[in-house]
């Protein structure tokens, strides 16, 4: 396993396993469980994805030492201010069975998320967050934030992939001493994506899948990759991906797929962030 390190000396696996739209509590249990023993060691959800609960009974029934799993975990708008940030962190060590959290991560920057990381600053100079940071961060929220507070975040995760690549994100990143982090690392599958020419044509070369490939890109960017499925082939498939580095070429080939948007989600469209204020957790 390869690792980044966040500004505070704390280590995080560049590999980890997403619980996303996994919201069933046998199912994600039994992923999570599936990652665990295929070698994963950064296990990611959110209250928002429901499954807190079951991805804590996993990594309890695992039978692993606490301190070899890294667990990150995010708080959902509804829960934004100084007071309602730790209530609702407190909630989710509840949920998880957890004495403290990995890194637990503001989900979106909307509402009072002013007064919500600074409830996440006590709780992390209280010792019960081992790290803190945002998630869905554009390049100009990224630096306000770095400006602003005493402690900056830690890691930004955000829509990363081929057609996506969000560069000035980032370098941004990189100028703060942010580490980058990227959900959705296989777009969702749209654009047909694990058949991609360009990168079934590179996988070849080592013997690697599109997704394989995909997400060493992401790794050898410095990019912190979180790939979710329910499938155990295809959970351990994409744990395979330390044993090969993509050449220049390969790396300048897929730099050329990038569109410059999303189109899973658009946080410039007003009804697309009405949308996200109302949904509750």
């Amino acid at each position: 396993m390869e690792y980044r390190e966040f500004y505070n000396g704390v280590k995080i696996p560049m590999l980890g396993f997403g619980v996303y739209q996994i919201p069933d509590y046998e199912e994600a249990k039994k992923a999570t469980l599936s990652a665990l023993r295929a070698g994963y060691r950064l296990i990611d959800t959110a209250q928002g994805y429901m499954n807190e609960q079951a991805i804590g009974d996993a990594i309890k029934e695992s039978g692993i030492p606490r301190d070899e799993i890294f667990v990150t975990t995010k708080l959902w708008i509804q829960d934004f201010s100084y007071d309602g940030a730790i209530k609702a962190a407190e909630l989710s060590m509840e949920r998880l069975g957890l004495e403290y959290i990995d890194l637990l991560l503001l989900h979106q920057p909307m509402g009072d998320y002013i007064n919500a990381w600074r409830g996440l600053e006590k709780l992390y100079k209280d010792g019960k967050l081992k790290s803190i940071g945002m998630a869905n961060c554009y390049p100009h929220v990224l630096v306000d934030l770095c400006e602003t507070f005493e402690i900056k975040p830690m890691i930004n995760q955000v829509e990363m992939h081929p057609f996506f690549q969000q560069q000035l994100n980032v370098d941004t990143m990189n100028e703060y001493g942010v580490v980058p982090e990227a959900w959705a690392p296989f777009d969702e599958g749209l654009r047909d994506f694990f058949n991609n020419p360009i990168l079934v044509e590179i996988g070849k070369k080592y013997g690697k899948s599109a997704a394989q490939v995909a997400l060493r890109w992401n790794i050898q960017r410095g990019v912190v990759v979180i790939p979710k499925s329910v499938h155990e082939d295809r959970i351990k498939q994409n744990f395979d991906v330390f044993d090969f580095t993509l050449s220049d070429e390969d790396m300048e080939q897929i730099k050329g797929m990038d569109l410059g948007h999303s189109e899973i989600v658009n946080h410039f469209d007003p009804q697309w962030i009405k949308m996200l204020h109302q949904w509750k957790f």
